[in-house]
Protein backbone atom coordinates (compact mmCIF):
# COMPACT_ATOMS: atom_id res chain seq x y z
CA UNK A 1 0.00 0.00 0.00
CA UNK A 2 1.31 3.48 -0.27
CA UNK A 3 0.72 6.76 1.35
CA UNK A 4 0.80 10.30 0.11
CA UNK A 5 4.54 10.37 1.87
CA UNK A 6 5.45 7.50 -0.07
CA UNK A 7 7.03 7.12 -3.71
CA UNK A 8 5.32 5.21 -6.30
CA UNK A 9 5.47 1.34 -5.49
CA UNK A 10 2.76 -0.05 -7.59
CA UNK A 11 3.59 -1.93 -10.71
CA UNK A 12 0.80 -1.68 -13.86
CA UNK A 13 -0.79 -5.08 -13.23
CA UNK A 14 -1.31 -4.13 -9.30
CA UNK A 15 -2.52 -0.70 -10.44
CA UNK A 16 -4.80 -2.14 -12.61
CA UNK A 17 -6.12 -4.85 -10.29
CA UNK A 18 -6.38 -2.07 -7.38
CA UNK A 19 -8.67 0.29 -9.79
CA UNK A 20 -10.90 -2.88 -11.29
CA UNK A 21 -9.52 -2.51 -14.61
CA UNK A 22 -7.51 -4.45 -17.52
CA UNK A 23 -3.53 -3.07 -17.98
CA UNK A 24 -4.64 -2.68 -21.33
CA UNK A 25 -7.02 -0.19 -20.57
CA UNK A 26 -4.51 1.54 -18.14
CA UNK A 27 -1.56 1.53 -21.04
CA UNK A 28 -4.73 3.14 -23.11
CA UNK A 29 -5.97 5.81 -20.59
CA UNK A 30 -1.85 6.48 -20.56
CA UNK A 31 -1.83 6.90 -23.99
CA UNK A 32 -4.77 9.92 -24.82
CA UNK A 33 -2.94 11.56 -21.97
CA UNK A 34 -5.53 10.86 -19.15
CA UNK A 35 -3.28 9.20 -16.68
CA UNK A 36 -0.33 10.48 -15.97
CA UNK A 37 3.30 8.69 -17.02
CA UNK A 38 4.46 6.27 -14.37
CA UNK A 39 7.82 6.60 -12.44
CA UNK A 40 10.35 4.85 -13.95
CA UNK A 41 12.70 2.80 -11.63
CA UNK A 42 15.08 0.32 -11.23
CA UNK A 43 14.97 -1.81 -14.37
CA UNK A 44 12.98 0.34 -16.21
CA UNK A 45 9.98 -0.86 -14.54
CA UNK A 46 6.88 1.25 -14.24
CA UNK A 47 6.34 2.58 -11.12
CA UNK A 48 2.46 4.07 -9.76
CA UNK A 49 0.99 5.65 -6.69
CA UNK A 50 -1.92 7.14 -5.07
CA UNK A 51 -2.95 10.07 -7.82
CA UNK A 52 -2.75 7.26 -10.44
CA UNK A 53 -5.27 5.12 -8.45
CA UNK A 54 -7.18 8.36 -7.79
CA UNK A 55 -7.30 9.11 -11.55
CA UNK A 56 -8.39 6.23 -12.70
CA UNK A 57 -11.26 5.84 -10.23
CA UNK A 58 -12.28 9.20 -11.15
CA UNK A 59 -12.34 8.67 -15.11
CA UNK A 60 -13.95 5.21 -14.10
CA UNK A 61 -16.81 6.99 -12.40
CA UNK A 62 -17.07 9.68 -15.54
CA UNK A 63 -17.21 6.71 -17.88
CA UNK A 64 -20.26 5.00 -15.37
CA UNK A 65 -22.14 8.46 -15.36
CA UNK A 66 -22.16 7.72 -19.42
CA UNK A 67 -19.64 9.91 -20.15
CA UNK A 68 -18.20 9.43 -23.89
CA UNK A 69 -14.16 9.51 -23.85
CA UNK A 70 -14.00 12.75 -25.60
CA UNK A 71 -16.24 14.14 -22.77
CA UNK A 72 -14.02 12.86 -20.31
CA UNK A 73 -10.71 13.91 -21.78
CA UNK A 74 -12.58 17.70 -21.77
CA UNK A 75 -13.39 16.94 -17.98
CA UNK A 76 -10.23 16.40 -17.35
CA UNK A 77 -8.31 18.49 -19.40
CA UNK A 78 -9.89 21.40 -17.19
CA UNK A 79 -8.79 20.00 -13.86
CA UNK A 80 -5.09 21.66 -12.66
CA UNK A 81 -2.35 19.43 -13.40
CA UNK A 82 -1.01 19.34 -9.96
CA UNK A 83 -3.99 17.59 -8.03
CA UNK A 84 -3.30 15.28 -5.32
CA UNK A 85 -5.02 12.03 -4.87
CA UNK A 86 -7.41 13.79 -1.93
CA UNK A 87 -8.56 16.37 -4.77
CA UNK A 88 -9.11 13.87 -7.47
CA UNK A 89 -11.09 12.06 -4.43
CA UNK A 90 -13.35 15.14 -4.10
CA UNK A 91 -13.84 15.62 -7.81
CA UNK A 92 -15.24 11.66 -7.76
CA UNK A 93 -17.44 12.42 -4.83
CA UNK A 94 -19.05 15.18 -6.92
CA UNK A 95 -19.17 12.92 -9.76
CA UNK A 96 -20.64 10.04 -8.47
CA UNK A 97 -22.97 12.27 -6.31
CA UNK A 98 -24.65 12.78 -9.53
CA UNK A 99 -25.86 8.97 -9.90
CA UNK A 100 -29.20 7.34 -8.02
CA UNK A 101 -28.83 5.40 -5.32
CA UNK A 102 -28.24 2.07 -6.40
CA UNK A 103 -28.38 -1.27 -4.86
CA UNK A 104 -27.80 -4.86 -6.51
CA UNK A 105 -27.68 -8.04 -5.85
CA UNK A 106 -24.13 -10.02 -7.08
CA UNK A 107 -22.12 -12.99 -6.49
CA UNK A 108 -18.98 -13.17 -5.13
CA UNK A 109 -16.70 -13.04 -8.02
CA UNK A 110 -18.54 -9.65 -9.31
CA UNK A 111 -18.21 -8.46 -5.80
CA UNK A 112 -14.40 -8.70 -5.82
CA UNK A 113 -14.65 -7.14 -9.62
CA UNK A 114 -16.77 -4.40 -8.05
CA UNK A 115 -14.74 -3.53 -5.01
CA UNK A 116 -11.22 -3.63 -7.57
CA UNK A 117 -9.77 -6.09 -5.85
CA UNK A 118 -10.22 -9.83 -4.01
CA UNK A 119 -12.02 -9.45 -0.75
CA UNK A 120 -11.40 -11.71 2.16
CA UNK A 121 -13.98 -13.16 4.72
CA UNK A 122 -13.03 -10.93 6.95
CA UNK A 123 -13.29 -7.74 4.42
CA UNK A 124 -16.81 -8.61 3.99
CA UNK A 125 -17.34 -8.61 7.22
CA UNK A 126 -16.36 -5.59 7.64
CA UNK A 127 -18.11 -4.14 4.58
CA UNK A 128 -21.13 -5.96 6.28
CA UNK A 129 -20.44 -3.73 9.68
CA UNK A 130 -20.65 -0.93 7.69
CA UNK A 131 -23.95 -1.36 6.39
CA UNK A 132 -22.55 -1.56 2.80
CA UNK A 133 -23.23 -5.05 1.95
CA UNK A 134 -25.86 -7.19 3.42
CA UNK A 135 -24.99 -11.39 2.40
CA UNK A 136 -28.46 -13.00 1.60
CA UNK A 137 -27.03 -17.02 0.67
CA UNK A 138 -23.49 -18.32 0.54
CA UNK A 139 -22.59 -16.73 -2.60
CA UNK A 140 -24.77 -14.07 -2.87
CA UNK A 141 -24.88 -9.93 -1.29
CA UNK A 142 -26.63 -6.74 -1.59
CA UNK A 143 -24.09 -4.44 -2.15
CA UNK A 144 -24.88 -0.58 -2.56
CA UNK A 145 -23.02 0.28 -5.26
CA UNK A 146 -22.56 3.94 -4.51
CA UNK A 147 -20.69 3.17 -1.30
CA UNK A 148 -18.49 0.40 -2.18
CA UNK A 149 -15.33 1.83 -3.36
CA UNK A 150 -15.26 4.12 -1.10
CA UNK A 151 -15.75 1.81 1.87
CA UNK A 152 -12.94 -0.37 0.33
CA UNK A 153 -10.25 2.39 0.49
CA UNK A 154 -12.14 2.88 4.16
CA UNK A 155 -10.54 -1.18 5.02
CA UNK A 156 -6.71 0.78 4.73
CA UNK A 157 -7.36 2.81 7.67
CA UNK A 158 -6.98 2.04 10.92
CA UNK A 159 -10.13 2.16 12.13
CA UNK A 160 -12.56 -0.16 13.63
CA UNK A 161 -15.81 -1.58 11.70
CA UNK A 162 -17.88 0.56 14.33
CA UNK A 163 -15.51 3.45 14.33
CA UNK A 164 -16.52 4.03 11.06
CA UNK A 165 -19.87 2.93 11.23
CA UNK A 166 -20.30 5.90 13.95
CA UNK A 167 -19.03 8.01 11.47
CA UNK A 168 -21.42 7.33 8.65
CA UNK A 169 -24.12 8.03 11.50
CA UNK A 170 -22.74 11.43 11.92
CA UNK A 171 -22.18 12.23 8.60
CA UNK A 172 -25.96 10.83 7.42
CA UNK A 173 -27.51 12.70 10.35
CA UNK A 174 -25.98 16.03 9.70
CA UNK A 175 -26.27 15.61 6.28
CA UNK A 176 -30.28 14.83 6.20
CA UNK A 177 -30.57 18.36 8.67
CA UNK A 178 -28.66 20.17 6.47
CA UNK A 179 -30.66 18.96 3.59
CA UNK A 180 -34.20 19.34 5.43
CA UNK A 181 -33.42 22.74 6.23
CA UNK A 182 -32.48 23.62 3.02
CA UNK A 183 -35.54 22.35 1.61
CA UNK A 184 -37.27 24.48 4.30
CA UNK A 185 -35.29 28.17 2.99
CA UNK A 186 -36.39 27.00 -1.03
CA UNK A 187 -40.10 26.39 0.15
CA UNK A 188 -40.52 29.68 1.84
CA UNK A 189 -38.03 31.31 -0.79
CA UNK A 190 -40.44 29.92 -3.81
CA UNK A 191 -44.28 29.77 -1.95
CA UNK A 192 -45.55 29.03 -5.79
CA UNK A 193 -44.23 25.75 -7.20
CA UNK A 194 -45.52 23.04 -9.25
CA UNK A 195 -43.45 19.57 -9.01
CA UNK A 196 -42.06 20.26 -12.46
CA UNK A 197 -40.50 24.02 -10.37
CA UNK A 198 -39.29 21.62 -7.45
CA UNK A 199 -37.41 18.97 -9.99
CA UNK A 200 -36.13 21.62 -12.22
CA UNK A 201 -34.63 23.83 -9.36
CA UNK A 202 -33.26 20.82 -7.36
CA UNK A 203 -31.44 19.81 -10.61
CA UNK A 204 -29.86 23.29 -10.96
CA UNK A 205 -28.99 23.38 -7.18
CA UNK A 206 -27.91 20.05 -6.69
CA UNK A 207 -24.04 20.37 -8.14
CA UNK A 208 -23.82 23.84 -6.08
CA UNK A 209 -24.80 22.37 -3.00
CA UNK A 210 -22.70 19.45 -3.31
CA UNK A 211 -19.85 21.87 -4.14
CA UNK A 212 -20.33 23.97 -1.91
CA UNK A 213 -20.51 21.26 0.95
CA UNK A 214 -17.65 19.29 0.08
CA UNK A 215 -15.43 22.97 0.22
CA UNK A 216 -17.02 23.94 3.15
CA UNK A 217 -16.04 20.38 4.77
CA UNK A 218 -12.75 20.42 3.70
CA UNK A 219 -11.97 23.88 5.61
CA UNK A 220 -13.90 22.75 8.53
CA UNK A 221 -11.68 19.50 8.76
CA UNK A 222 -8.45 20.62 7.88
CA UNK A 223 -9.49 23.90 11.19
CA UNK A 224 -10.18 20.44 13.28
CA UNK A 225 -7.14 18.79 12.26
CA UNK A 226 -5.18 21.90 13.01
CA UNK A 227 -6.11 22.03 16.12
CA UNK A 228 -5.98 19.15 17.24
CA UNK A 229 -2.71 18.66 16.56
CA UNK A 230 -2.38 21.99 18.19
CA UNK A 231 -1.02 24.05 15.30
CA UNK A 232 -1.75 27.62 14.36
CA UNK A 233 -3.61 29.11 11.47
CA UNK A 234 -0.66 29.33 9.37
CA UNK A 235 0.33 25.29 11.00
Amino acid sequence: MTTEAEDPTLTIDELAARSGVTVRTVRFYGTRGLLPPPEIGPRRVGRYGREHLARLALIEELRLQGMTLAAIERYLGRLPADLTAQDLAVHRAVVSSWAPETVETVGRAELDRRAGRRLTDDDVRRLTAMDVLARLDEEGYRVDTGLLRLAVQLLDLPFSPEVILAARTTLLDHSRAAARELSTLLRDAVPEHTPQDVRTLSAHMQPLVIQALLTTFQRSLREEVREWLGEGEEG
